[in-house]
């Protein structure tokens, strides 16, 4: 009989995050879900009683994500799997002053949010020689695209820490897994104003997560599909790929929520 799986999810409110949760709920793991909004979280909480702790908090604060992670070992014990996931997006331009603190709120939560998850969990896991730190990435740090200054600059952010990260612990026994969603069907997507190829659900996208972790992938894009289109991005020269997405439609600026 497989032990219970201790599993500690950011962003676990919606979208991807949320879709992990029930992932991992329903094979009866014990989680800790953070997110800024308590409500959903106390909805799923409802849903698989005694399973879930919830953690009310943002996570460019490192002494709430620090406390978090506390209550969670004293509670359950260290996690298995500490996912990172929290994440916003928005389209920005560097041109306007006002983008200005929308770059450094997309920065703050998507690169350093990251770093505070693991931060508090990597001392005991390494004491305990196991576990997995999960980073979500995304295709959009590969290249730049336009108009998404701070969203690729964030994932770019992400993807080279996290290799970082792994080399850092090369041999500890705990493993630093870097998944790069393409077009997944989420509410930050939704304000997409252009088609979203091999878009798929959360709840698709969630079990194929799931895969990639218990198989210690230290990098996977998924869908794959999208892991062919990332491939063939880096291979093409600037002036080709300048050209290619100088006419591409961008995500809306607007103002992010408080």
């Amino acid at each position: 009989m497989q032990p219970v799986r201790k599993v500690f999810i950011t962003g676990a409110s919606s979208g991807i995050g949320q879709a992990l949760a029930e992932h991992y709920a329903t094979q009866g793991a014990l989680l800790g879900l953070s997110a800024r909004r308590a409500e959903p979280l106390q909805k799923l909480a409802a849903r698989w009683p005694g399973q879930v702790s919830c953690y009310a908090l943002d996570v460019t604060d490192a002494a709430a994500l620090r406390a978090a992670s506390e209550d969670f070992i004293s509670r359950f014990g260290v996690p298995d799997i500490v996912i990172a996931n929290a994440g916003i997006s928005v389209g920005t331009l560097t041109e306007h002053a006002e983008d200005l603190d929308a770059i450094r709120r997309v920065m703050d939560t998507n690169f350093f949010g990251m770093a505070a998850t693991f931060s508090p969990f990597i001392g005991a896991m390494r004491l305990g020689g196991r576990g997995r730190l999960v980073g979500i990435a995304s295709v959009a740090g590969i290249r730049g695209l336009p108009g998404s200054e701070a969203y690729s600059a964030s994932k770019a952010a992400v993807i080279s820490y996290l290799e970082s990260l792994r080399v850092e612990l090369r041999g500890s026994g705990v493993k630093v897994i870097t998944i790069c969603p393409g077009y997944i069907r989420t509410p930050m997507t939704a304000v997409n104003p252009f088609p979203m190829p091999f878009l798929i659900s959360a709840d698709e996208a969630a079990p194929r997560f799931a895969r990639a972790i218990e198989r210690n992938r230290s990098y996977a894009v998924i869908p794959w599909q999208m892991g062919i289109v990332a491939r063939l991005l880096r291979l093409l020269p600037n002036a080709v790929y300048d050209r290619l997405l100088a006419a591409a439609p961008r995500k809306p600026r607007r103002e992010l929520p408080r």
